[in-house]
């Protein structure tokens, strides 16, 4: 059974998580470095700016989502934001995700946040079914692409 836990208690799987969000997010991060958003990601353990709950079988990373300060450039307006949620291939299909996105919501709602958005390219039905809202519709690398919300 997958524990739970945050990943500034397990700072070793960092660089291997940020790397995952890099390559399954490429189009966010085509402008970005994978050595700069590393370090970006790591400082966000403790900075607050990339809060991330993991999931670990042992000491073997299995994947993560995280609660942003920001997320989306043209909405600095918005936050904060469910973001960086992944599951590695060999973990998937067993409800991890869920798990992952719960745990976020969970502590942000015992942390006094009201609403806490996303945006997803491919995922809007997912997240409908788990009591998101669809805010808008927007253009963003080259692909249509979801903004969401949800009051916890």
């Amino acid at each position: 059974m997958p524990r739970l836990d945050w990943l500034a208690h397990h700072p070793q799987h960092s660089d291997t998580f940020a790397a995952w969000i890099h390559r399954q997010f490429h189009y966010e991060y085509a402008e970005q470095p994978l050595a700069d958003w590393q370090r970006e990601f790591a400082a966000g353990q403790t900075n607050d700016d990339w809060k991330c709950l993991i999931a670990l079988d042992g000491d073997h990373l299995l994947g993560g989502a995280a609660l942003a300060r920001a997320d989306l450039a043209h909405r600095p307006d918005l936050g904060p934001w469910l973001a960086c949620v992944f599951v590695s291939p060999e973990a998937r299909g067993k409800g991890l995700a869920e798990q992952l996105i719960e745990g976020i919501c969970d502590h942000a709602k015992a942390n006094g946040v009201a609403r806490i958005y996303l945006h997803t390219q491919g995922k809007r039905d997912y997240y409908a079914k788990r009591g998101w809202t669809l805010l808008e519709g927007f253009r963003a690398w080259d692909k249509e692409q979801w903004l969401m919300v949800r009051d916890l």
